[in-house]
């Protein structure tokens, strides 16, 4: 009884052994990956440019002006090809097509005005003659700089023109309660001079146009130019 109680130890502990022997060690299961979004390279980005169009009526100047300094410092000459704008950079060139005829020249911009509300450019008298609408005067036209626009810009109001310098005086003055920077600036023409009550310097176009909506309650007619 005794030997076969030894047996089936024996027994017992070499299969524990055998067991043990042939057992292989699995190595424990790695973790995923993590798998990470592709960085794109950065990229600087430009600064924005655009082209300036407009629609809307031209008139032209000559004698008046002609021989006087233009905004850019240049004599105007009446019998060349220029232009004035309220806004645009000085410098610029455009190309205006009247829509009355199709004519089309490019111009550069060498001056400011008009001084017309309802006015978007002033041709020189041998701009107007190039697109033929020197004897109507006026023009149906669009015009679009030839590169894009770039750079800060700043702006004022002109509120109004006067050739008597009292009268210029007497609106700097009214203006000077309600508004900053009111100015009066000559225009000199070969019939008279002119006086312009013109009103602060703001950074943007939006801010110069909220001025001259304030303006018209104070029953003018202002006009927002750029400031050169």
């Amino acid at each position: 009884m005794m030997r076969t109680y030894r047996l089936i130890v024996l027994v017992s502990i070499l299969q524990l052994l055998t067991a043990c022997a042939i057992r292989t060690t699995v190595p424990p299961a790695s973790p995923s990956p993590t798998i990470l979004p592709a960085v794109q390279p950065q990229v600087a980005q430009k600064p924005q440019e655009a082209h300036y169009r407009e629609v809307g009526t031209a008139s032209w100047y000559g004698a008046d002006f002609h021989g006087k300094k233009t905004a850019n410092g240049e004599v105007f000459d009446m019998y060349d090809i220029s232009a004035a704008h309220r806004i645009l950079p000085l410098g610029t060139m455009i190309r205006v097509t009247n829509l009355d005829n199709l004519k089309s020249i490019k111009v550069r911009i060498t001056d400011r005005g008009p001084l017309i509300q309802s006015r978007i450019l002033d041709l020189s008298y041998g701009g107007a003659k190039e697109l033929g609408f020197v004897e109507r005067g006026t023009a149906r036209v669009e015009l679009e700089t030839m590169n894009a626009l770039r750079g800060p810009a700043q702006y004022t109001v002109l509120a109004a023109t006067y050739t008597e310098e009292e009268n210029a005086i007497t609106l700097k003055y009214r203006l000077s309660l309600k508004f900053e920077t009111v100015s009066i600036v000559p225009l000199e023409t070969n019939i008279t001079r002119f006086y312009t009550v013109r009103v602060g310097a703001y950074a943007s176009l939006g801010r110069a146009e909220q001025i001259a909506n304030k303006l018209k309650l104070e029953g003018l007619e202002p006009i927002v130019l750029k400031k050169d």
